[in-house]
């Protein structure tokens, strides 16, 4: 989650994501302001690149608005790619989408997730190489926990996450939690799974608290494009100071219709298809 990103897929806003406000179901804020959301994305794109990112773009616009939000359809491993089947309706389908693109880039798939499992790749991450956290969410269940456990290598840890608000706007494991560094993360203690605390304060994580001020304003969504320097959404100042404080290079850009409206952030609208582990 936080070795130094090589490549990565993003799917630029389409006329799908134009349409998002118009099906209550997909959850959007407001109308979208499709022209705007083009240059904010150009601008994030711009702004990976710049920081030696190899990007990807998936072109592809026959899915929902959500495919925006290119993390939650799929998970990479060291072995491949293994396709998820999310527990939001409207999503389904992304993951075929995905399949063909790593079919195309010679990456290979190593399994999916078959009805009636479902996991979103946003209840999903690695703690470190040998410790894939999973959150047990209104979006992933148990069935499809048990898949997802068959087909990784790793040491996988389940936390069940509360109900919040419920199905409407549902709360990802990521939504809590984000690793900067290999012995620091974000976090949103107040909704933070207590096991996931303990297994942070025996594993030597420094958790770093959002305020309560910035987690609407998506603070804890945070993406590591290397150990100790990220990305985060512009209006979170007081989390952007908190991780100055720890030495931490911060990059922000402008997401009102990206990520605002449709409640992603930053690491949403990635898939990380290889980052480098050292000695590589």
């Amino acid at each position: 989650m936080v070795a130094p990103l090589r490549e990565v897929l993003v799917h630029q806003p389409g006329s799908a994501f134009a349409a998002a406000f118009d099906e209550p179901a997909h959850g959007y804020r407001h109308p979208v302001d499709v022209d705007l959301a083009r240059k904010e994305h150009a601008a994030f794109v711009e702004l990976l690149e710049s920081l030696n990112v190899n990007i990807h773009l998936l072109e592809d616009d026959v899915t929902g608005p959500d495919a925006i939000y290119q993390y939650d359809p799929s998970l990479v491993t060291n072995r491949g790619a293994i396709l998820l089947r999310s527990g939001k309706p409207t999503r389904r389908g992304e993951e075929d989408v995905q399949a063909v693109w790593y079919e195309q880039n010679g990456v290979p798939i190593v399994g999916r997730i078959e009805a009636p499992g479902t996991v979103d790749g946003g209840d999903v991450f690695w703690l470190d190489e040998e410790t894939l956290c999973v959150g047990r969410t209104l979006r992933t269940n148990g069935d499809g926990i048990d898949q997802l456990t068959a087909l990784v290598d790793e040491k996988v840890h389940v936390f069940d996450m509360p109900y919040d608000a419920g199905p409407d706007e549902c709360l990802h494991l990521l939504s809590v939690i984000s690793p900067v560094s290999d012995r620091l993360a974000v976090a949103e203690l107040e909704r933070l799974p207590v096991g996931l605390y303990q297994l942070c304060v025996e594993r030597g994580v420094e958790l770093i608290p959002i305020p309560a001020g910035e987690i609407g304003s998506l603070g804890c969504n945070v993406l590591a494009v290397r150990p100790g320097v990220v990305v985060i959404l512009e209006g979170n100042p007081e989390t952007r100071r908190l991780l100055e404080t720890k030495g931490v290079e911060v990059h922000t850009f402008s997401g009102q219709e990206i990520c605002l409206n449709g409640s992603g952030g930053p690491t949403c609208l990635t898939r990380p298809i290889h980052r480098r582990k050292s000695g590589e």
